[in-house]
């Protein structure tokens, strides 16, 4: 925090009114599931898609803007975010079907995108119930599990630019690929419509039930985790390269390597993020070490160390 600021000097002071929420100084660990982290210098919560476009076209331009979902595959390193990070909340949940299409908010759970999908007979979305987390975030790194992607469903998304234009995209034009997404880093998603087809309730429901407890055998998602750690390279699985390199049940501080699933890193109760991003650094160096094969970061990484630039 910094302390003893004058009044003009404020960050909030010089930003435009909005009809959402703005919090100074707001701690964002309580909302990451790794429950480490600072706290945002301006945390925005928009009332909805024309509170959040009005906002980013009338802000000082110069200020940093981080967008989050629900932080279930983010690392907030202990010295905060620095500028806005904002929050798509309730104004961006809304999920609707049409035929065998459904359109859901950028801030609309994965899962119960899935849920809706099976309640109105919609096939084809059932991996999305494996994915936690957002619409939104999951179009930003092409989200995906079970043998899919969002790119494989997606008919159209809808993003404001970093000057709050609205733009309405095709697939293509989101550069889409394992775990990437090509669009300008400060454009927001705020919708997305995905194709699936005509199907029985009952055997979609039954399909993501066997997601579901392959997910619990599999993964620690009881765990305070980030969901993977790395991206898988190509023809390898990141699991394998880390448990090659000894790396299962590695730790620093109150980091863990998962004994359940290698490429999960945990919580242990105490962990501070330099912690876990320390331990996840030397996964990356044991593994390049074993295999000479360079990990890449899945977990999204954010903010300041304490007391230093990042």
């Amino acid at each position: 925090m910094i302390a003893a600021r004058q009044s003009s000097d404020r960050l909030i002071e010089r930003l435009p009114p909005v009809r959402g929420r703005l919090a100074e100084d707001a701690p964002l660990a309580p909302v990451t599931w790794f429950r480490v982290g600072g706290a945002a210098e301006i945390l925005f919560r928009p009332a909805d898609a024309e509170d959040l476009a009005a906002f980013l076209a009338a802000k000082p331009s110069n200020v940093p803007v981080t967008v989050i979902g629900v932080a279930s595959n983010l690392l907030v390193r202990d010295g905060g975010v620095k500028g806005i990070v904002i929050r798509l909340g309730r104004g961006f949940v809304e999920i609707r079907s049409e035929g065998s299409e459904l359109e859901a908010g950028a801030g609309a759970l994965d899962l119960n995108v899935a849920l809706t999908a099976q309640q109105d007979g919609i096939a084809g979305l059932e991996f999305m119930s494996g994915i936690p987390g957002t619409v939104g975030g999951g179009l930003r790194m092409n989200a995906g599990a079970y043998g899919r992607e969002l790119k494989d469903v997606l008919l159209s998304a809808v993003a404001l630019d970093g000057k709050g234009a609205r733009h309405a995209l095709a697939p293509a034009a989101l550069g889409l690929g394992y775990r990437h997404c090509g669009l300008p880093e400060d454009w927001i998603f705020i919708a997305a419509r995905f194709a699936g087809e005509a199907g029985d309730p009952a055997a979609i429901g039954r399909r993501m039930a066997e997601i579901q407890a392959a997910r619990e055998a599999a993964q620690p998602i009881r765990a305070r985790t980030g969901g993977s750690t790395f991206a898988n390279p190509p023809g390898e699985k990141a699991w394998e390269l880390i448990d090659r390199a000894g790396c299962r049940g590695l730790r620093i501080g109150g980091a863990a390597v998962s004994e359940k699933h290698a490429n999960f890193l945990i919580n242990t109760g105490s962990a501070t993020a330099a912690d876990l991003e320390s331990l996840g650094e030397e996964v990356r160096r044991r593994v390049h070490e074993t295999t000479g094969i360079l990990l890449r970061w899945e977990i999204r990484r954010i903010g300041e160390p304490q007391g230093g630039a990042p």
